[in-house]
């Protein structure tokens, strides 16, 4: 929808911490819990519950158990951010 993407994906364990200097994420969680670790704090979402990570703020999602989640970004955002490795995901990747 004009340029955003809305990506579905499965989460459990750690993940890597990253910023998006361009842009917001939002994480929407559809099943599940899971917590948003920033270095001062941290932010946790169950099922029905969204969160607006703010540009340029270094965050680590974890789900300590597999958690259903919905991304919302602009088209071609990195899910490693400024991080890479070996959790970047291929763009544009249909299931």
């Amino acid at each position: 929808m004009n340029d955003y993407q809305f990506k579905l994906a499965k989460v459990h364990g750690e993940f890597v911490w990253h910023q998006h200097a361009e842009t917001d994420e939002v994480f929407i969680v559809i099943e599940g819990q899971m917590t948003i670790e920033f270095r001062d704090g941290a932010v946790q979402l169950s099922a029905g519950e969204l969160f607006v990570v703010p540009r340029g703020v270094e965050h680590k999602p974890i789900a300590a158990s597999e958690c259903s989640i919905m991304l919302v970004e602009p088209r071609g955002v990195v899910n490693t951010g400024d991080a890479g490795g070996a959790m970047t995901a291929a763009l544009d990747v249909w299931v």
